[in-house]
């Protein structure tokens, strides 16, 4: 970057506000004010990683190779993403022992101490990302489940590890609820994901409801896509509902927090049926209203236990 570019480069402040504010664009609530704040922080700090993780893999970070240079990549490698992956989990193991290089990694050292947090589930969001460079089309619904076992699944079991509520069968819950939400976010993105040449639509699904490739680069979906997209949203739902059971497991801040996940997904699913499961003009969104409705059901129903 030159001095006369007109571009002021970014402070490692500004590194970490940017990615940070991209949680105001997420189905679901990242870190609500009513959570304590230890909470509040390590919800952030788990959210910035896993953040700056997916923008390495998607090509979106901040242009000027800021990040990379944080990360000690060479200017010469900063666009390439599987260096830069490489790079990131050099810096992630030194939160568990060292100094780590960026920001984001910096505020995240404190919470792994503070919960002695494990470095399997940020590895697994690394790996997913990894995945994301080598595999772009997915045979089975079962390899999709498994890509969304490194994609999703280590968030939800971050959160029930910074909230000191980890047990068998609520990560297993757990697991249902982010499979679901990871789902959800690729019916969204259907248009987005074609573009980076990813089609997270199992092969098998998209044969049997006769959906071609070229029919998911249609400005709107036609009947066969519409079809698609009405049955993995039914996937995801049911999903949806296996995990619920989760917020009744749990009490208090985190009861409502946990919900907020629930019946963030619940109404993006209900954005995509409301849009006739046409998916292709433009990802549907939940209204702010709409989440508030889903959040108050899931309360409701969600059954106490313990």
């Amino acid at each position: 970057m030159t001095a006369g570019s007109g571009i002021r480069p970014r402070s490692e402040a500004d590194h970490a506000r940017a990615t940070l504010g991209k949680a105001a664009h997420e189905n679901f609530p990242v870190a609500p004010f009513f959570v304590p704040q230890a909470w509040r922080e390590g919800l952030l700090a788990v959210y910035g990683y896993a953040r700056l993780v997916d923008d390495i893999g998607d090509g979106d970070l901040a242009p000027g190779g800021g990040d990379a240079a944080l990360l000690g990549v060479a200017p010469e490698h900063a666009e390439d993403r599987l260096a830069l992956l490489d790079a990131f989990e050099a810096d992630l193991l030194r939160v568990f022992d060292g100094a780590p290089r960026h920001p984001l990694l910096r505020d995240l050292q404190p919470v792994v101490a503070r919960h002695r947090l494990t470095p399997e589930p940020f590895l697994g969001l690394i790996a997913a990302n990894r995945q994301d460079q080598q595999v772009t089309r997915y045979a089975t619904y079962q390899d999709l489940l498994d890509y969304c076992e490194l994609s999703a699944n280590p968030v939800g079991r971050l959160v029930l590890a910074l909230t000191g509520t980890a047990s068998p069968e609520r990560i297993r819950r757990s697991d249902a609820v982010c499979t679901a939400l990871q789902i959800v976010e690729h019916l969204q993105d259907v248009a987005e994901d074609l573009g980076r040449d990813r089609i997270y639509l199992p092969a098998e699904d998209m044969a049997r409801f006769r959906v071609r490739e070229s029919d998911l680069a249609a400005p709107s979906a036609g009947a066969a896509v519409r079809s698609l997209i009405a049955y993995q949203a039914e996937r995801a739902g049911h999903l949806l509902d296996e995990g619920a059971p989760l917020v009744g497991s749990v009490h208090g801040r985190l009861r409502l927090l946990l919900a907020g996940f629930v019946g963030g997904g619940r109404a993006a699913l209900a954005a995509v049926a409301g849009a006739g499961f046409d998916v292709l003009s433009g990802p549907p969104k939940a209204a702010k209203h709409r989440l508030l409705r889903e959040v108050g059901a899931v309360l409701r129903t969600a059954p106490r236990e313990g």
